[in-house]
């Protein structure tokens, strides 16, 4: 598998529709940057977030997820409590190509503040927002910001297409919108 370019994550995205809406360079100062880059794309966090509560305290349990679990809030920003947990989901929309596989890996700036943001990996022909799991591993809140960048998207080349793709096997998250918790 190759890492591809800027310049290949730029034909795709202008012609293909890769990445909706696409950022042809990295915007900063001021703010946590976003945009393109050498080799990758730095995606952005949308102002939507499922921030863990045991306000009702349910269990966390992935094959019977209790909605509860979550509180929704929509702003600029998002403080995640102390040793907590969010879910938020990408500004942009992704087409992932059938021979193509994303890793998705925190920015410098986020984890070097003791926040963690994990994604799956972005499997060959899946299409949707990207869900963005935080986890702000401080004994302190920590701020998340709303339009501004979380992770960076690497884009990683097949010599061959799968036998089966992500759209072939109609999996669960294809074209998913807004914060998506766990399904089974």
């Amino acid at each position: 598998m190759t890492i591809k370019s800027d310049r290949w994550i730029q034909v795709m995205a202008r012609e293909y529709g890769m990445i909706e809406p696409f950022v042809a360079e990295q915007v900063r100062g001021g703010i946590i940057s976003y945009g393109l880059s050498s080799y990758g794309y730095d995606m952005r966090v949308a102002d939507e977030f499922k921030v863990f509560t045991n306000v009702f305290n349910t269990l966390v349990d992935p094959k019977h997820f209790d909605p509860r679990s979550f509180v929704d809030i929509r702003g600029d920003y998002c403080d995640i409590p102390p040793n907590s947990f969010a879910l938020a989901r990408s500004v942009e929309y992704f087409r992932i190509p059938r021979n193509v596989l994303c890793i998705v890996l925190g920015k410098s700036t986020i984890a070097r503040c003791g926040i963690i943001v994990n994604v799956t990996p972005l499997e060959p022909e899946w299409c949707g927002y990207v869900t963005i799991e935080i986890s702000n591993t401080t004994p302190l809140p920590a701020r998340i910001y709303a339009n501004e960048g979380i992770a960076q998207v690497l884009f990683l080349e097949s010599d061959e297409p799968p036998l089966v793709s992500y759209a072939d096997k109609a999996g669960k998250y294809q074209n998913q919108t807004g914060v998506v918790p766990p399904r089974l």
